[in-house]
């Protein structure tokens, strides 16, 4: 079968030729077009409930309204894990389903236990969906900075809910883009008990006349002069005058009371969750853009860009935009670094395979045909909807010396082939004998290189097997090295004789007279007949060797993945519970500006609490500071590496009742959504009673810190606030 491929691909090497400039074209395509991302998407596929309960307990919310709709979502189909977090005024059900759920029917069935739930739940509360996205979507983030001081913090969370919020949500890709920081501007009543008590007006009444008169109503139409016009009735409030000017009552002479008559009427903040800060210099307001699932993270990423650049054209004058995150840096520099170490692999490759021929015609039909095999497996990526990270690249890699080997085996045969035809004739050989060489050389190592290509192919099958965040990681890399290698098999058999037929030309410099080769033979035949004399003690070594790495081999730690240095970091510490908003802003601002000192940081962002998301359940008492570090060219120390930098920056920062918490942004996305907790090892306490967790955890607190690999340990007071 293998040899009739071969003589088949001979007889109508023109039309390889042909498929083979088409597998060109279409490999280019497929490499220009394939997405693009730094490490493959771990995050298990979820949905979140997002509910307002305002002004209530997180206890009261926990029981009205967290455990109803937790209970409620373990019956949805596919569900693997159901987790309720309960906050003041907010509730967050997060629903993780099983590899291989599609999204959005997952979204459906969450929205069916809904509408079956929400007859149990208090009135007026209203469940929704957070934003199709996963747990590592937070792709891009920036700050609203006016240093004139002509614009205040209400002023620049109004531009980014009403000039930049909408237009961003409109770049392909990004679902959703949550405002942090500045004040949310609203017209707040403050009523005098006294006056209404005076008045004998309830408060209800109060709260109804409001609502009433804050509203358009229409009427029919009149026709007049032969045009018709619409009746409406203007009610909408539109300033502080429209809402003192309410009537609420009448006293007992008929004369009416308006609200200003009993409450003091003025514009001020909304109650906040969160804020946000820049450098240490103050508070901002900013921004969360928040890509879709399954979208191309380096293109949605480019198309913000220059979205926020076309808005920055038509800001007030003297606010600007900070980038303070931007994961396509990560992405094009993760992927740049990896592409530039495949092309040198490739040209090393290109190099021995030279060396070892001394024939540059014949190394090129290794060196050709390595790129088509690339070629073709991204052809089988894009189909497969597999992104260009680390991890697919790296199959890719792996891949890439073993790729030729199919190529230099027939080659060598070939030369041999032609050597022995040669010298059988007595003279040159003409076209159609080379031809003929060339084939019976192929036909003669064809089927065996095919089918040893074919073993490494399927030597990565067992990963496939893999489930959950681990199958997530390396499928990528499996996928890439089976489908390479599978390509070079094709190859070897098909284009691979037909570029050897044209290629292999002029003088071929015999194996035995080839310098490289004798060189080789030269250093290794006296040590193969030397380890065979004494085969008992090249035993007995190769056992001692063996024995050896057993001791390094069990001291060896474990660890899911290797650490990637993402070029920023994440820094989160924690506080004890019922800390205000106005404390944590100051300690914010603080820690900030500790970090903005070092000269590595180009940005600091920090944000303590919430973003107006779902996808964020983060209480007062965390603290998220995104640091962003320069290139390593311009540190001081170019050769100190980042986990040096932490340590450094954990010396730094040390104030009482703050944990402090060192990691990096995606790791902490796949870690929180993956086990609910911030940093890699957590344990976890259940009981009925706050006050004893409360006491076990601070047990666990101390009993952990002594440690000599702690960094820093911390228990939850769930008893506080």
């Amino acid at each position: 079968m293998i040899n009739k491929i071969i003589d088949a691909s001979l007889r109508d090497r023109f039309l390889v030729l042909i498929a083979t400039v088409l597998l060109t074209a279409g490999g280019i395509w497929a490499l220009k077009s394939t997405p693009l991302d730094a490490i493959p998407d771990l995050s298990d596929v979820q949905v979140i409930v997002f509910t307002e309960y305002p002004g209530q307990a997180p206890q009261v919310v926990e029981d009205q309204v967290t455990y109803p709709l937790t209970t409620a979502m373990l019956a949805v189909p596919k569900a693997k894990v159901v987790r309720g977090y309960s906050f003041f005024g907010l509730s967050f059900v997060y629903i993780l389903f099983e590899d291989g759920t599609d999204m959005y029917w997952a979204r459906s069935r969450v929205l069916e236990s809904l509408n079956f739930v929400r007859g149990r739940l208090p009135a007026g509360v209203n469940p929704s969906l957070g934003p199709d996205a996963t747990g590592v979507g937070w792709v891009y983030e920036y700050a609203l900075v006016d240093r004139s001081g002509r614009h205040d913090l209400a002023q620049l969370r109004s531009i980014q809910d009403w000039y930049l919020r909408y237009p961003l949500q409109t770049v392909p890709g990004v679902s959703e883009v949550a405002a942090i920081g500045g004040f949310v501007k609203q017209y707040q009543v403050e009523v005098d008990p006294d006056a209404l008590l005076a008045y004998n007006i309830p408060l209800s009444k109060v709260r109804h006349a409001i609502q009433r008169s804050n509203q358009d109503v229409g009427g029919r139409l009149i026709e007049m002069s032969e045009t018709e016009y619409m009746v409406r009735g203007l009610g909408y409030i539109r300033s502080l005058d429209d809402l003192r000017s309410i009537p609420v009552g009448v006293d007992g002479n008929g004369t009416p009371i308006r609200l200003s008559d009993v409450a003091h009427v003025h514009v001020g903040p909304e109650l906040r969750r969160g804020l946000a800060e820049l450098d240490g210099e103050g508070e901002v307001a900013g921004g969360v853009v928040i890509m879709r699932y399954g979208e191309n993270a380096l293109a949605t990423i480019e198309k913000v860009r220059e979205k926020l650049k076309e808005l920055a054209k038509g800001l007030p004058e003297g606010v600007e935009i900070v980038p303070t995150y931007d994961r396509g840096d990560l992405i094009e520099r993760a992927v740049e670094n990896l592409r530039d170490k495949l092309i040198e692999e490739s040209i090393v490759v290109s190099i021995i395979c030279a060396l070892f021929l001394l024939h540059l015609r014949s190394a090129l039909v290794a060196i050709l045909t390595l790129p088509l095999g690339i070629l073709m497996a991204f052809i089988i990526m894009r189909w497969q909807g597999i992104n260009a990270n680390i991890m697919s690249l790296g199959g890719i890699a792996i891949a890439i010396g073993a790729m030729v080997d199919g190529a230099i085996v027939m080659i060598e045969n070939t030369h041999k082939k032609l050597e022995d035809s040669a010298r059988a004739k007595g003279a040159a050989l003409n076209l159609q004998e080379r031809w003929v060489a060339v084939a019976e050389a192929s036909r003669e190592v064809g089927p065996a290189l095919f089918f040893s290509l074919l073993i490494i192919t399927v030597s990565f099958l067992p990963v496939f097997t893999l489930q959950a965040q681990e199958g997530r990681l390396f499928a990528p890399l499996a996928f890439t090295k089976t489908w390479s290698m599978a390509a070079a098999a094709i190859l070897a058999i098909t284009v691979v004789p037909v570029f050897m037929g044209y290629f292999i030309r002029g003088k071929i410099l015999p194996e035995a007279k080839n310098p490289v080769n004798r060189l080789l033979h030269l250093l290794h035949a006296p040590l193969l007949r030397l380890a065979l004399r004494v085969r008992w003690l090249t035993l007995l070594g190769a056992a001692v060797l063996l024995a050896a790495t057993v001791k390094p081999v069990s001291e060896l730690g474990s660890e899911f993945m290797p650490p990637l240095d993402e070029g920023d970091i994440l820094y989160m510490p924690t506080t004890y519970p019922g800390l205000s908003i106005t404390t944590a802003r100051e300690i914010l601002q603080q820690t900030d500006k500790i970090l903005k000192a070092f000269p590595e940081v180009q940005t600091v962002f920090g944000k303590v609490g919430r973003a107006e998301t779902a996808t964020d359940p983060a209480p007062l008492s965390m603290i998220e500071t995104v640091v962003r570090l320069r290139p390593k060219s311009e540190w001081p120390d170019p050769s100190r590496t980042t986990a040096e930098l932490m340590r450094e920056m954990d010396r730094a920062i040390r104030f009482p009742g703050l944990a402090n918490a060192w990691t990096l942004p995606i790791k902490t996305r796949i870690d929180m959504l993956s086990t609910g907790i911030k940093t890699p090892i957590g344990i976890k306490v259940s009981g009925p009673d706050l006050k004893v967790l409360e006491r076990v955890a601070g047990a666990i607190e101390q009993a952990l810190k002594p440690l000599p690999d702690t960094l820093s340990a911390f228990g939850d007071k769930a008893a506080g606030g």
